[in-house]
């Protein structure tokens, strides 16, 4: 690390701490060269994928749009905000995981797909007909068989 004072490139740790909530790591340290003291910080950077966009565009990610399509599929519906949260937090570590550097809008939406057909059925389907833009009613009964169970023969 060097010294933010004289630009010497050595220096000591003189003390490290954990802040209170254990994510950042504060570090006092001590020039070799000129004997001042100074403070860094350490955390971890955690970066979500580009979205690249059907016209090839790319966004950052969006927690915010992503937590809107899926409250706006399941408005009205008796999804807790808890349930929310956690789909929100399962399509973020499934990008982490993924590893890459971008994600297509289309692999978002089945993202978002598979997490909403876990949820609610209904939001499902109000989801999949903008998503998949259906074109006809036979799609849209597609759909729906899709996610309703087979009836059993007796």
């Amino acid at each position: 690390m060097k010294c933010p004072f004289c630009g010497h490139d050595e220096t000591g740790v003189v003390d490290t701490r954990l802040s209170d909530e254990g994510d950042i790591v504060r570090r006092r340290r001590k020039c070799t060269a000129c004997d001042k003291r100074f403070t860094t910080y350490e955390r971890a950077e955690i970066q979500l994928p580009q979205v690249v966009k059907k016209n090839g565009l790319r966004a950052d990610f969006s927690r915010a749009k992503l937590r809107a399509s899926l409250e706006l599929a399941l408005r009205k519906r008796p999804v807790s905000i808890e349930s929310v949260d956690a789909a929100v937090a399962d399509i973020e570590e499934k990008l982490l995981t993924a590893g890459e550097r971008e994600v297509s809008t289309q692999q978002l939406g089945e993202l978002v797909m598979r997490e909403l057909k876990k949820l609610d059925k209904v939001a499902y389907i109000r989801f999949a007909s903008v998503y998949r833009n259906f074109e006809d009613v036979d799609a849209f009964s597609k759909a729906i068989r899709e996610v309703s169970p087979t009836p059993k023969k007796k």
